[in-house]
């Protein structure tokens, strides 16, 4: 949404809301603090500038507002030259607070509050907010939880206690983490800390057009859907996630759940209506959900579904999040392209997904 000054010849537009009133009070003021909370552009030149740029002020009634440089870019705006310089250097001072703010969360005693964060980062809260979740992708509060799960899968791992886990990855009680507990690690945490001991997995291998297909499930869905030439591998593969798991195979009911997923295989435009046992950070998981977004025989770009997520500079993560999937078509990764629309990496082979894109196109 652009917001239009309404003044003629005054120095602050007349009759203006209160926000445009103290967006051109900024401009007037060439205000840094202001910078990366909007942009002004100029009609009559055709391009936007940061609130605090030395450029020539324009007259009121010449100006509209925007809140991000992309917003004005739509718009059909230009940068300036002098923006255009600034905007690396923005970009590189927001990358170095939000690192430092990172590196704050993970060595904190106590999870800070944002109000802290922002001050440390010397920006408002609102502003930082944005900053913090435009470069990584999450909130600092998604940040911090994020973090501490991590925290206890690494403990539990090592093979430490559930208790030391919980209080060393800065849960303040129990109750909080168990609360959580399923969703941060896919099942009870004694089970997790035991390489997926007292879990039942019922898996299978068949074969599809593509090779041999793995397909897996927990008791919440199919955890596991693996593409490969080897079954063998594909099997050890499995058991290497869970190796104290009840892998069960040869299961006649579940056969037919490899049958529905090969079929899917065969035929895109059938669907998969399957629970899926989806485990995965919360950045990882939002972008796994806006993959299952793309229609079939549509493909997007990383780039597309940063932006989609409300991260548009996490491009790299977002390519990280789907070299991470372990469910093949489920989750289509096989959707995302470089943005020349040139195909890319994947996990079961680029001649994999070129087969899995050019079927899809068919049907």
């Amino acid at each position: 949404m652009t917001i239009h000054a309404q003044a003629q010849t005054t120095d602050t537009p007349t009759g203006a809301p209160g926000l445009d009133a103290a967006r051109w009070a900024a401009v007037l003021a060439r205000d840094a603090t202001a910078d990366g909370s909007f942009v002004y552009a100029v009609k009559t030149t055709g391009v936007y500038c940061r609130p605090s740029s030395a450029s020539r002020l324009p007259r009121p009634e010449n100006v509209e507002f925007f809140d991000t440089p992309e917003a004005a870019e739509a718009a059909g705006y230009r940068s300036s030259r002098r923006q255009a310089a600034d905007r690396s250097t923005v970009a590189a001072n927001h990358a170095a607070l939000v690192a430092a703010a990172c590196r704050r969360i993970e060595t904190a005693d106590a999870e800070p509050t944002l109000e802290q964060l922002a001050a440390e980062a010397k920006l408002s809260v609102f502003h930082f907010h944005r900053v913090f979740k435009g470069a990584t992708g999450l909130t600092p509060k998604a940040y911090a939880v994020a973090h501490r799960a991590g925290r206890v899968r690494t403990e539990l791992a090592a093979g430490g206690s559930v208790t030391a886990a919980i209080y060393e990855a800065g849960f303040g009680s129990n109750s909080r983490f168990y609360e959580a507990a399923d969703r941060v690690l896919g099942m009870q945490p004694t089970q997790y800390r035991a390489g997926g001991t007292n879990t039942r997995i019922h898996f299978a291998i068949g074969q599809c057009s593509l090779g041999a297909i793995l397909v897996a499930q927990s008791a919440r869905g199919v955890c596991a859907i693996s593409l490969g030439d080897d079954p063998d591998r594909l099997a050890r593969e499995l058991q290497d996630r869970f190796p104290h798991a009840e892998l069960i195979g040869a299961d006649p009911d579940f056969e037919r759940v490899v049958a529905q997923v090969v079929g899917f295989v065969e035929a895109p435009a059938l669907g998969l209506a399957l629970p899926l046992d989806v485990r995965g950070t919360a950045f990882q998981e939002r972008v796994w959900q806006a993959l299952r977004d793309i229609p079939v025989g549509k493909t997007a770009s990383y780039a597309d579904i940063a932006r989609r997520i409300g991260a548009p500079t996490a491009v790299r993560a977002v390519a990280q999040a789907c070299g991470a999937n372990t469910l093949a078509v489920a989750i289509p990764c096989h959707r995302v392209v470089r943005s020349d629309g040139a195909l890319s990496g994947y996990r079961w082979g680029v001649d994999r997904k070129r087969s899995l894109l050019d079927r899809e196109a068919i049907d």
